[in-house]
């Protein structure tokens, strides 16, 4: 085959897989719809999940600002607490959503990533998260604070447990107040 042909062949393979991913993915319009839409093929012990990019990005920055010097449970753990807001009826019904959340979250958002190594690690626990990992380190806590602040709400929540640095607090149940 000579160069030309094969050049052509490559180009054509390549061409054909393109139009084949933007047809997966509906036409929308503009592309911060259509990155939510987007899906990453994650395997795990109990199977193959679809997980949303967008989701994926949100979590795992919202672990490596809240939770990046907390060991792995630590970290799972700040995870189950953004999983349980998304499936809370007051709060946001995406992962996005309640990391973004006005006052929810203390870092900034437009803050840079500068270990990428830390990233990686958040980034896996990340994706187990959303791919149904078992969530059974808070005891469904939906806030929680670290160790060296005593927020007001405090009071009216149920502590569930303190892991590392941070204190988890389950809403549901509203404490007495005497």
């Amino acid at each position: 085959m000579s160069f030309k042909m094969s050049w052509l062949a490559r180009v054509s393979v390549c061409v054909a897989v393109a139009l084949s991913s933007l047809t997966a993915v509906p036409a929308l319009a503009d592309a911060q719809h259509q990155a939510a839409y987007e899906t990453k093929t994650v395997r795990t012990a109990t199977g193959t999940h679809q997980i949303s990019t967008r989701d994926l990005q949100c979590l795992s920055e919202a672990l490596y600002f809240e939770a990046r010097g907390e060991g792995s449970a630590g970290q799972q753990a700040v995870a189950e607490v953004i999983l349980n807001r998304v499936d809370h009826p007051r709060f946001p019904k995406t992962v996005c959503g309640v990391v973004n959340q006005r006052g929810q979250f203390t870092y900034n958002k437009g803050a840079r990533i500068r270990e990428k190594g830390t990233y990686a690690r958040v980034q896996k626990i990340a994706m187990a998260a959303l791919a149904g990992a078992p969530r059974t380190l808070t005891n469904g806590a939906t806030y929680f604070h670290a160790r060296g602040v005593r927020p007001s709400w405090t009071k009216r929540f149920e502590r569930t447990i303190r892991i590392g640095s941070h204190t988890f607090y389950r809403s549901d149940r509203r404490m007495a107040s005497n």
